[in-house]
């Protein structure tokens, strides 16, 4: 047998074998890793979305929710799972800051995972305690201006999605603002809504109830597109800080090394699943937009938000607390 001969034979075995995989997939109950305690959008999101694959697929998909260390550890469990399409996670913003903020972080966003489909973003909005002089994105920065540190800021905790935005805006804005970390969202906006601290980042599932009783007042939403249910709230990017785009999102992904075929097919099952309207009505509900795109998408998007908020940390001197 020539080796020229060998080689087909050889690829032509491995496409069988991986259409093979893909066929057969999945042959038992799928682990699905939430690595963030129930209850928040992260966690009711994972949860619909097992739930849909489940029905899809006609096998149990076991909700696993590993919280701990900002997500790291969940996050570590599934990249070191085996790549067989049989362990699948949440993956968030939260994977993407953590190599910056810590040398400790047992995995790369980027490298140890197969990234199945980004499903949903979560934009927060920019609020204001109803005090302060300011009505617009372009006021706050003026009055940050012309009283350097003197403003401060809420967040759910350092390196939290709020914290990192408002450095980011800081950072686009040429201002500076003091920032008081709490131990979460609640908290920081127990504080914001009693006058406290002036300015803070939350995520809309959170921050709307306040807004609506005219207890915060909203200056923008974070994310480049308006969000649908608050199409007269602008975004940081209208109000004049261009090619701001930032926030939460959530997607689904595997260990690094699961076959090509069988990441394609549960992209395929979730895509239908969350184009579905009664779903993409869910995500409205708890702040998020339903995506839609392919792995490779996916991919290039964690790519671009691991950079991004690496660029953030660096320039900031942001560290782990």
């Amino acid at each position: 047998m020539s080796k020229a001969f060998a080689a087909v034979l050889a690829v032509a075995s491995l496409a069988c074998s991986s259409q093979l995989h893909a066929q057969t997939f999945p042959s038992r109950p799928v682990r699905f890793i939430i690595p963030f305690a129930p209850g928040g959008p992260t966690d009711i999101l994972g949860r619909l979305a097992a739930a849909q694959l489940a029905t899809a697929w006609g096998v149990g998909v076991i909700v696993d929710n590993r919280a701990g260390a900002s997500g790291t550890l969940g996050a570590d469990l599934c990249a070191k799972s085996p790549p067989d399409g049989h362990t699948l996670c949440i993956m968030s913003v939260a994977q993407a800051i953590a190599p910056s903020l810590s040398r400790n972080v047992p995995f790369d966003p980027v490298k140890d995972f197969a990234h199945v489909r980004l499903i949903a973003t979560l934009p927060s909005l920019l609020l204001v305690h109803p005090s302060l002089p300011v009505r617009n994105v372009g006021d706050l920065l003026a009055l940050a201006k012309a009283r350097p540190g003197a403003l401060s800021y809420a967040s759910s905790g350092s390196g939290s999605s709020s914290h990192m935005l408002m450095e980011l805006l800081k950072l686009s804005g040429n201002v500076n603002l003091v920032h008081i970390p709490y131990k979460g969202t609640g908290p920081a906006l127990i504080d914001q809504v009693s006058g406290q601290v002036e300015v803070g980042f939350a995520a809309i599932v959170a921050a709307l109830p306040h807004a609506q009783a005219g207890k915060l007042r909203t200056l923008a939403v974070s994310t480049r597109e308006r969000f649908p249910q608050l199409p007269t709230v602008p975004t940081i990017d209208e109000a004049g800080l261009k090619g701001f785009d930032a926030g939460s999102w959530l997607g689904v992904a595997a260990p690094a090394a699961t076959p090509r075929e069988i990441v394609d097919r549960i992209n395929l099952d979730l895509a239908k699943a969350f184009e579905a309207a009664g779903l993409r009505e869910k995500v409205l509900q708890l702040g998020g937009t339903s995506m839609h795109g392919t792995p490779q998408e996916f991919s290039a998007f964690v790519r671009s938000e691991t950079a991004k908020w690496a660029k953030v940390v660096s320039v900031a001197g942001i560290r782990a607390e």
